[in-house]
């Protein structure tokens, strides 16, 4: 197997279990794996060595939510938007309009681009929740990325009838047969691409799954033992409907049920009780530390339509194990951290709170406990070899002393400069290795202009539900 030498001024390492700044030394990977990270040692022959200079090396990050064939979709069209009564969430009316326009040809387009997106922000491991499973899993080996893919099924369908409010419609199956299909799907593809390729089951949003269908996924990620994502108290219809349907918070009524776990990893969990949109009392944190679920915190998507979680530091006090997705358009963890730390310090009122490390935390050791991998988010020994190499002498990271803060409140996408997956180099020189990078841009456009022309002239028009901020030029 290929041994290489990465030599750079600073390196995250992970040492006595935690992230350790090593400075001027060097990380040595050895096929899939790093074998040594510490002072330069003596290489010995037949070593590949690699001098980056003025720059630092990283863990790869991991995206613990994200919707890979829809989420560009999202850009310039959800900002702005929002109706009081929906408590301005785009799940309303928006995003269900856009996804009537879709068809699979456009998912796999949308796909394509948001793995490019991925790697080019620093992403290499991804929780993927989506509808082309098959096709995400292809993408994912053909790019390098590392790519956990559920395809997603539950017993009912949300939708408002009337724009006014919402309904929701149960399927006559249960949803057992999208059950069964998620399963089959991961039959296929787990384990693929040396491992990087494994499948997870998600029944999606909790106020439309049955207990029936929550006792089967988990039984079966249990008989797999397989990672189970659930969209959790993402809204304040969503919260209230529960409350109203089972007289118990989302969480109360997930403990209930018996599926809280380790191997929980449940999205976006903003509007929990104690929250001060809702004026719902409760003991929702203390319930997701009790049972060692963790909580897939997007906080871009959230802050835009105008509420925040409170708070994330709050959170990590309770025992919480905090991760971070993408979810939306930019799917940039770096965008992800940044507005965590600054949103969790405005609700704390306090500039220690949430820190620059807790985040980084968020991006790379949470999920990867969260995932049951040790090798996964760290530069140690016997750690998968999945690494990033960031310039230090670009306008958004000159001067630095401290790499981490350097990441949550400073760098840019376009100061990452190599990214490595498994021992591959998936990106070199700002340019990925295995993607046509115009090709799935110009897949990408085209995509959106069919969506969006589909979406058609009456009540679900793209310009009626989300309107133009600039009138014609005439």
């Amino acid at each position: 197997m290929s041994r290489r030498a990465l030599f750079a001024e600073e390196i995250i390492a992970f040492q006595h279990g935690e992230h350790r700044h090593l400075r001027g030394g060097c990380v040595i990977t050895e096929g899939d794996r790093v074998v040594y990270v510490g002072p330069p040692v003596d290489l010995g022959e037949d070593v590949e060595r690699h001098d980056f200079g003025p720059a630092f090396i990283a863990p790869g990050f991991i995206d613990s939510h994200a919707h890979l064939t829809s989420a560009p979709l999202d850009r310039t069209t959800v900002e702005d938007t929002g109706k009081p009564q929906f408590w301005f969430t785009s799940l309303a009316e928006l995003l269900p309009a856009m996804t009537r326009a879709m068809r699979p040809e456009d998912e796999r387009a949308m796909a394509d681009f948001s793995v490019a997106e991925l790697i080019r922000s620093g992403t290499t491991t991804v929780m993927e929740i989506g509808w082309q499973g098959d096709h995400v899993a292809d993408t994912a080996e053909r790019a390098g990325i590392r790519a956990y893919v559920a395809q997603g099924y539950g017993s009912a369908k949300w939708r408002t009838p009337d724009g006014r409010r919402m309904v929701i419609d149960w399927k006559e199956d249960d949803g057992f047969d999208g059950f069964h299909d998620a399963c089959a799907f991961i039959d296929r593809v787990d384990g693929r691409a040396n491992g990087r390729i494994r499948g997870y089951l998600s029944p999606m949003q909790v106020a439309m799954v049955s207990p029936a269908l929550l006792a089967a996924t988990r039984a079966e990620a249990e008989a797999r033992d397989c990672p189970v994502a659930l969209h959790t108290s993402e809204a304040v219809f969503e919260f209230r409907e529960m409350v109203s349907r089972e007289g118990m918070t989302p969480i109360e009524w997930l403990e209930a049920q018996g599926f809280l776990s380790e191997r929980c990893m449940l999205g976006h969990v903003i509007f929990t009780a104690g929250h001060s949109w809702l004026n719902y009392p409760g003991r929702d944190l203390e319930i997701l530390a009790a049972h060692g679920a963790s909580v897939a915190h997007c906080p871009w998507v959230f802050a835009r339509r105008g509420y925040v979680m409170e708070s994330f530091a709050r959170y990590l006090d309770a025992g919480v194990t905090m991760c971070l997705g993408s979810d939306t358009a930019p799917q940039s963890l770096l965008k992800q951290m940044q507005y965590g730390a600054v949103l969790a310090k405005t609700v704390e009122r306090d500039s220690r709170r949430a820190t620059a490390g807790q985040m980084f935390d968020a991006a790379t050791l949470a999920p990867a406990r969260a995932l049951g991998r040790s090798d996964l988010g760290r530069i140690a020994p016997g750690a998968k070899a999945d690494l990033t190499v960031w310039r230090l002498d670009g306008f958004s990271t000159t001067p630095s002393r401290d790499p981490v803060r350097l990441l949550v409140h400073s760098a840019e996408p376009e100061d990452l400069r190599h990214v490595m997956v498994d021992g591959t180099w998936v990106m070199r020189e700002r340019r990925l290795t295995q993607l046509q990078e115009a090709t799935v841009v110009a897949a990408a456009r085209r995509a959106a202009q069919r969506v969006w022309s589909r979406m058609g002239d009456g009540p679900a028009a793209l310009d009626i539900l989300s309107a133009p901020t600039l009138r014609p030029f005439a």
